[in-house]
């Protein structure tokens, strides 16, 4: 059923994290003409905070993600730390291409270039960089939501990922944020028309 129906576009961004791509498909979102809807991710890991099921996250037991990983019902997925799993359902997708919207995803580079070998013409796979990893580590600092041990974990991890960027269709330098959200308009438009 999944490969059958009338398929949307899939609209992926990927990005250390950092790098401001949240804030970026959250505008691309409040644009009415690029008809977008957000794919939910599922997730095994405990709620944090105010998050709320199907709003913020799918929330499942490592138990049931299991299950639904060898009933292949995950377009991708990863185990980002022991039974700690995040990942797309296939009826995520489903919903949102039979609500007649494009899917757009705020995911980790891994799996959004597992989406992007899945669909590639109908994937926009957009890589959003940093201008560099000292100004990525002044931006995580600032959120003042991690510990530095943390800090560290993501920087080590991000060296990694900028290594990935010419894998991705685009690449979107965000070193000044309206020039990024014009940009990402630019490339999402052109190939929603296309």
């Amino acid at each position: 059923m999944f490969y059958s129906m009338n398929k949307g576009k899939l609209i992926v961004f990927s990005a250390p994290s950092g790098s401001g791509k949240t804030t970026i498909v959250r505008h691309l979102l409040g644009i009415k003409e690029l008809n977008l809807e957000f794919s939910i991710s599922a997730t095994s890991r405990e709620k944090r905070g105010e998050e709320i099921h199907s709003k913020d996250y799918y929330f499942l037991s490592a138990k049931e993600f299991k299950t639904k990983i060898k009933n292949d019902e995950f377009l991708e997925w990863e185990e980002v730390y022991r039974d700690n799993f995040y990942g797309t359902l296939k009826t995520e997708v489903e919903r949102i291409w039979a609500l007649g919207k494009h899917v757009i995803f705020d995911i980790d580079v891994s799996g959004g270039l597992r989406i992007k070998r899945k669909f590639p013409d109908e994937t926009l796979a957009v890589f959003v960089k940093p201008p560099s990893i000292d100004e990525l580590k002044i931006r995580l600092k600032k959120r003042k939501t991690e510990s530095a041990d943390k800090i560290n974990m993501r920087i080590a991890k991000a060296s990694a990922e900028l290594a990935t960027a010419p894998l991705f269709d685009v690449i979107i330098e965000n070193d000044n944020l309206e020039k990024a959200l014009k940009e990402a308009e630019s490339v999402v438009s052109e190939f929603i028309n296309s």
